[in-house]
């Protein structure tokens, strides 16, 4: 991913494409952003002029609820218009690529997009094709990222584990190698200074070298969650039991499975995440999601300001809060 995409010759952001790369200070500045607008982010009308005028497309060439749904409530709080943009009952089915339609939508006047796109890659080239002014999320791309999920799991962490990540030991569990939120984790643990980074999964479900740089990797998952500070669990996909990866959901669960016998091996303040969605009695245990040391449901309400914050500092607010 190109950095000077990402970042303009000030330093500042101008597209959100992927956490690779970009300075710890702007992360730290974006979570810092994220805390002061959580106060607004579940309802309220203080901040409906910050941004009003502005319009935000959310473009989706693959399906998502969650965080479709996630951007479109960001960005109405922040006052703006939002349009979306559904690819599967549109032009694209006539022929016209994915350019084509972000440079139709972009000449009504859009100034924000955000993209999800089923191929690597593909969102920063559209970012790339973009007009100087108009600005692109990543709500997700291939296998590669999909950073404000990584930033939300960030703003998470700090809020029970505090802003110094270098004490803590963190495990990130699963299916690895097909998850691009697991990428942007491990991205932003790197760069906010994560002191233990560990990984757990079947080897065949593991990433490469380059991925995995500066991990810890573990086979045993009750060796992989001794002691640690914070475990996140991945989802297992079924198409992966499907393409013979897992020989077995029941297998994976036995070996992988965070147990609440196997949460009382990490430390007893431990905090258990997930992306979502969950499969239960898989790759978590009922129990251990519902339970006490969850935060689960917590990174879900840290969506929104997560990407109030993304929005706003993309779209330059000066104002203060």
């Amino acid at each position: 991913m190109s950095h000077d995409l990402q970042l303009g010759p000030d330093g500042r952001l101008r597209h959100l494409l992927g956490l690779e790369g970009l300075p710890p200070a702007l992360l730290r500045q974006l979570l810092d952003q994220a805390e002061l607008l959580r106060p607004h982010a579940h309802g309220g009308t203080a901040l409906r002029g910050r941004h009003a005028g502005r319009t935000c497309c959310t473009l989706f060439f693959e399906p998502s609820t969650r965080t479709r749904s996630s951007f479109q409530l960001a960005a109405t709080r922040l006052g703006m218009d939002v349009l979306n943009f559904d690819v599967s009952t549109s032009s694209t089915k006539k022929g016209e690529t994915a350019l084509d339609t972000l440079k139709t939508i972009e000449a009504m006047g859009v100034d924000l997009f955000v993209i999800r796109h089923a191929s690597d890659g593909a969102v920063a080239e559209l970012a790339a094709g973009a007009n100087p002014g108009t600005k692109v999320i990543n709500a997700g791309d291939g296998r590669s990222n999909h950073p404000t999920q990584g930033l939300l799991d960030m703003l998470t962490l700090r809020q029970h584990k505090g802003a110094d990540f270098s004490g803590l030991t963190v495990l990130v569990a699963g299916d690895v190698l097909h998850s691009r939120v697991a990428r942007s984790d491990l991205q932003a643990l790197r760069a906010l200074g994560c002191g233990e980074i560990r990984v757990c999964g079947p080897a065949n479900l593991l990433p490469g070298a380059e991925v995995l740089r500066g991990c810890k990797v573990f086979d045993d998952m009750d060796a992989a969650v001794a002691g640690v500070d914070a475990a996140i669990m991945l989802r297992l996909q079924r198409e992966r039991m499907e393409q013979g990866l897992v020989p077995s959901l029941e297998g994976y669960y036995r070996d992988f499975g965070l147990t609440p016998a196997r949460l009382a091996r990490a430390a007893p303040d431990a905090i258990v995440m997930h992306p979502g969605p969950m499969n239960r009695g898989v790759e978590i245990d009922g129990a251990v999601a519902d339970g006490p040391q969850s935060v689960i449901l917590g990174q879900v309400a840290n969506g929104l300001p997560t990407r109030m914050a993304v929005i706003d500092l993309l779209l330059g607010a000066t104002a203060p809060l």
